[in-house]
């Protein structure tokens, strides 16, 4: 009965959610642009608008489809993980092991291609030709079609010998192969993404995330639920249900773009009878693109590539040097990995959101050497990521406990341990995915390999001896070093080439650590006190902490935001609204 009616609050939420996104999407969505940005005329950019409003709404749209879809896909994991019983680690460990090695699939699929794209149409556009823009995407496009058989094939086929690298079995291998679908598709997928990217249209890339996302929970609670409560209780086909709902999200994701298309009249000038204009070579358009392409692609699989290093050596490793067996292993992988990924990755993605946005303003910038604007967007998007991930992170390392408890239920002191270290990585995680694309925008793509390539063989060297000495920790502690190394010195190259102001950056940074710092001794202290009235062993019991000790945290950080004007660079104009309306100076 318990199990039914949490299956109830779930989903028919998301369902009624569903239909209203359907029913008054437009009205929807315009509303929150006038909301968000004080505008009547929303729906194209105008030539007054500057790079920073751009950026703002660009930031807005992603960080919001980010966060939401990155939520969508943290709570599902509540009832699915309490429908999976005992098997509820383990369950994971096999998601997640899967879902590492597709989210590398992904990356080799599109090869970078939809970054690319976004920067490729935004230097054509400004140039003044618009045309080359859709032409490009329309041969782009044929190319991903491709591309996305070919490796979707290849993963299929070559399922077993991943699964057996990574300490898997059969059960791996399906799950895999439930995997392969979404892969075929993703490429062309992604490439009409980096289109409306490249035209610092963000709302179309955004609403296609959030719809991807909500039918894909859908179809993963609808199918565990059946199979684990109703029909034959087996996990593993619960988990290769829950895998195939990417396949059929994206589904989605497509009838959003393509909505977005015909919306704004551009379906016409794609797949319509283009003119063949005498200085466009589309030969060289393609090549040029696809050298774009490739280091995003090698950079950008940083994260996956060191989540992937962890699991072809974690289990393998502990097995010769430790007397665990397979299935606590899996157990402690999912303790490592899998379990913390689900909430770490919500952070990281406002990260992306940054960093995606900051890319075609950048290139447009040094496409008109304009080194004065790139400069002021370095230290913008640095500021954002900071204002947001610094108070973020400490936020969730002082409620640990009950957030894990929320998700996964209480924890023992291992599982605790490596879900704090996870959270305190994401910092790295977090500023190499906002400094990698950014390097590559100004045209720094060697250096930005060079520095990828330092990264992962630091990481190499030091991850078996950290297992070894280390246990679980290990893989953590050498993903923070392999990340901090090419962090400095991206940063330093961003400066060398732009010369940013560091001195800016320094100060900006000290005076988010300390209202962070000022936040986090109330919440500290709430915490401490709660605890003599209720324990944060029971999932509504650490609710209340989430909610109590989470919006105190807010509500201080947000004044004292306000207060030293921090805020301004996230809400612009609003900010000084709600300071008249608070009556702070």
């Amino acid at each position: 009965r318990t199990s039914r009616t949490c299956s109830i609050v779930i989903i028919v939420p998301i369902l009624a959610l569903m239909f209203l996104f359907y029913k008054s999407q437009p009205k929807v969505y315009n509303k929150l642009d006038y909301i968000l940005f004080s505008r009547k005329k929303v729906m194209t950019e105008t030539k007054t608008d500057t790079q920073q409003q751009q950026m703002l709404r660009g930031t807005a749209w992603m960080t919001a489809s980010n966060i939401i879809s990155r939520l969508l896909g943290a709570l599902y994991i509540i009832p699915w993980y309490a429908w999976m019983g005992k098997q509820g680690d383990q369950a994971n460990a096999l998601f997640g092991q899967g879902y590492n090695i597709y989210a590398l699939f992904l990356l080799i699929s599109t090869a970078g291609i939809p970054v690319a794209i976004a920067k490729q149409v935004s230097k054509y556009n400004t140039l003044g030709k618009m045309e080359t823009s859709f032409f490009l995407l329309k041969r782009i496009l044929y190319y991903m079609i491709g591309l996305g058989l070919i490796f979707g094939v290849f993963m299929y086929f070559a399922s077993p010998w991943m699964s057996y690298l990574s300490g898997g079995d059969e059960d791996l291998v399906r799950v895999m192969r439930s995997l392969s679908w979404a892969v075929v598709i993703f490429p062309s997928m992604s490439v009409l993404r980096g289109f409306f990217q490249g035209f610092n249209n963000m709302k179309p890339y955004a609403l296609s995330q959030i719809a991807e996302q909500i039918i894909r929970v859908i179809w993963m609670l609808l199918a565990t639920f059946f199979i684990m409560k109703i029909g034959t209780g087996d996990y593993v086909t619960a988990v290769v249900q829950s895998t195939f709902a990417a396949f059929i999200g994206m589904l989605a994701s497509y009838g959003v773009l393509f909505f977005y298309l015909w919306k704004e009249g551009k379906l016409k000038s794609l797949f319509g009878k283009q003119a063949v204009h005498p200085d466009i070579n589309p030969t060289a358009i393609v090549i040029e693109t696809f050298k774009e392409a490739i280091p995003f692609i090698i950079t950008g699989s940083a994260v996956q590539l060191f989540q992937l290093i962890d699991q072809w050596t974690f289990i393998r490793t502990m097995e010769k040097f430790t007397s665990y067996s397979n299935s606590q292993l899996q157990v402690l992988y999912a303790y490592l990995s899998s379990n913390p990924s689900k909430i770490t990755m919500i952070l990281i993605a406002v990260a992306i959101s940054i960093a995606g946005v900051g890319i075609p303003l950048l290139t447009e910038n040094m496409v008109k050497k304009d080194l004065g604007g790139a400069a002021k967007l370095i230290i913008n998007n640095l500021q954002l990521l900071l204002l947001f991930i610094v108070p973020a992170i400490a936020g969730s390392v002082i409620l640990a406990k009950p957030l894990y408890t929320v998700f996964y239920g209480a924890p023992d002191s291992q599982a605790l341990l490596l879900f704090v270290a996870s959270l305190i990585q994401v910092i790295f995680l977090a500023l190499y995915s906002v400094l990698a694309p950014m390097l590559q925008a100004i045209f720094e793509t060697r250096k930005a390999i060079n520095y990828f390539a330092i990264g992962v063989l630091i990481k190499a060297i030091l991850q078996l001896p950290l297992i070894i000495f280390l246990g679980a920790l290990g893989p953590v502690i050498s993903t923070a070093i392999g990340l901090g190394v090419p962090i400095a010195l991206m940063y330093n190259r961003l400066h060398t080439v732009t010369h940013f102001s560091r001195k800016i950056v320094f100060r900006k940074a000290l005076l988010i650590c300390i209202i962070t710092m000022l936040m986090v001794i109330p919440v500290a202290v709430f915490y401490w006190l709660f605890q003599f009235v209720l324990s944060p062993t029971s999932r509504m019991g650490s609710v209340i902490y989430l909610v109590i000790g989470g919006g105190l945290g807010v509500l201080v950080y947000g004044v004292l935001a306000l207060v030293t004007h921090m805020a301004d660079q996230l809400l612009g104009a609003r900010a000084g609204r709600l300071r008249a309306k608070l009556h702070i100076k």
